[in-house]
């Protein structure tokens, strides 16, 4: 029972979270107000949603053809199209539970490569833990080009107690996790930590694997495409058109960290973005209409390829 509570609140928490987002910021916006916001998506410059969405499309390329560095050391053999179509379908089934795209990669080369599916999740978090540090490394460098914007954004547009206590509650709920899987000797935890195993050798694969350095440089480009999307998403709103680059690092970190709060951005990225972009002189609805257009975009992309894959890849693989 209680792990069906937690299993449907992890599910609809960041949905409910998504539509308040989207339900607060439009009822703090007049009527003339979101005729402008509808002026902004009539004038855009939609040439320069679809260079974005082609580099994005370059960036799913490169994660998939990436991926196949650790399962080779692992000792496996993966398609690029097989990889493509899972990384695809991680992505749609993201936008459903949040975290289940990583389960599902991992569940679709094991059923079409036969890759231990504890081996294949465990190069999957391997992959998470290398884009976090990247992520921190665009998050510092944020920082120290824009110090004095970003502690004025998070202390004054973030609601900062209630982050302090899910950070809190997060916290208690990790360490009772871990306390449990270290002492309790029930069936189930003792199932996983034989699965855990497995699990490590794909997380650590990074470490000893013959390629690991070009796997780091291909990492790089994957991050540098997600910047060039966000860049030249810019150009689509004539208010964005000039922002530097300093106000670009800043928006793009605010954006990957949106993504995180509900699933893949639902309401959180429209909302945080046009809130930072306000430091920049950029006026709240261009910065709305600005986030809706780049997170919708990308969802579509999403939904084609995640659908499309799920549609090709039992075709593709019918021996």
């Amino acid at each position: 029972m209680k792990e069906t509570i937690s299993k449907w609140l992890s599910i609809l928490l960041p949905v409910f979270l998504g539509i308040f987002l989207i339900v607060y910021q439009y009822n703090s916006f007049s009527k003339s107000q979101i005729l402008e916001i509808e002026g902004y998506f009539k004038n855009a410059n939609y040439f320069f949603v679809f260079l974005a969405l082609l580099v994005a499309f370059f960036g799913n390329a490169l994660r998939a053809y990436r991926w196949k560095y650790m399962l080779t050391h692992l000792g496996y053999d993966s398609s690029f199209q097989n990889n493509f179509m899972a990384v695809n379908i991680g992505y749609l089934l993201n936008l459903t539970v949040p975290k289940s795209g990583e389960i599902s990669r991992a569940l679709i080369v094991k059923k079409y490569n036969n890759i231990p599916f504890d081996k294949g999740f465990g190069t999957i978090v391997a992959e998470r833990v290398i884009d976090m540090f990247f992520l921190i490394f665009f998050m510092l460098l944020a920082v120290i080009l824009q110090f004095d914007i970003i502690k004025t954004f998070i202390f004054d547009k973030l609601p900062l107690k209630s982050l302090v206590i899910i950070m809190l509650i997060t916290g208690v709920f990790f360490i009772g996790m871990l306390l449990i899987y270290k002492y309790s000797k029930l069936k189930l935890v003792l199932f996983i930590k034989t699965k855990l195993v497995g699990l490590k050798e794909g997380l650590l694969s990074i470490f000893y694997m013959k390629d690991k350095w070009i796997y780091l440089f291909q990492t790089f480009l994957i991050w540098a495409s997600y910047l060039i999307t966000f860049y030249l998403a810019t150009f689509v709103v004539s208010d964005t058109i000039s922002l530097s680059f300093s106000a670009i690092i800043t928006s793009f970190v605010v954006g990957s960290i949106a993504i995180a709060f509900t699933n893949s951005g639902f309401g959180s990225y429209p909302f945080l973005i046009s809130k930072v972009l306000v430091f920049y002189a950029v006026v709240e609805t261009a910065g709305n209409a600005f986030g809706w257009i780049i997170w919708t975009s990308q969802m579509l992309l999403v939904l084609f390829l995640g659908l499309l894959s799920f549609v090709l890849i039992p075709i593709l693989n019918r021996k």
